[in-house]
């Protein structure tokens, strides 16, 4: 084989493919997961910790450079980022002043809203603390407003925690990956 050959095959071969197919696959991943922070509609967290298995496990588990220690870690940030998700507009509303039947409806508008895509994941909580605050523990329409009002702000700090746990998914891979192994 004539030797310019010989040093194509070598950049071109099926490793040096196969790994750059994989660091593709997980820089997109790790972005698109970053997004997904802003944006209902993507799985946020979820794609950056499927990006860190994907790494892990295809790129050799010991010879990856991302310990095992430290996917654990990513694992807990994202346990941490699913159960804010879900409390973030409950709690809320209670810090506005809300009724234990205010928090029930955020949770249970939660729940009713991810059947209607993005809107629903928007208005759900919302909805649900105004009617339970109205219906069901019979408070004023003021009151139940402002326990509306908490609602947004929970949810707005609800998706900055979210965007800084995302930012501290992403933080660990790349130093565990590239200053710790």
């Amino acid at each position: 084989m004539p030797p310019f050959l010989a040093a194509w095959t070598d950049v071109f071969s099926a490793e040096s493919l196969f790994q750059t197919a994989i660091w593709a696959s997980v820089v997109i991943l790790l972005v698109v997961g970053f997004l997904g922070t802003f944006l209902p509609v993507l799985p946020g967290t979820t794609l950056i910790i499927v990006g860190a298995f994907l790494f892990y496990f295809t790129m050799g588990m010991e010879s990856s450079g991302l310990a095992w220690q430290g996917l654990v870690f990513i694992g807990i940030l994202y346990i941490l980022s699913i159960v804010l998700d879900w409390v973030s507009g409950a709690l809320g509303a209670k810090w506005f002043g809300s009724s234990k039947w205010g928090v029930v409806g955020a949770i249970l508008g939660g729940i009713v809203g991810l059947f209607f895509g993005l809107p629903g994941l928007i208005v759900g909580p919302i909805a649900g603390v105004f009617v339970f605050e109205i219906f069901v523990a019979k408070k004023e329409v003021k009151e139940a407003g402002q326990s509306t009002v908490g609602t947004v702000v929970g949810g707005l700090a609800g998706i900055l925690a979210r965007v800084a746990l995302a930012l501290g998914m992403i933080a660990w891979f790349v130093v565990d990956v590239f200053f710790v192994n």
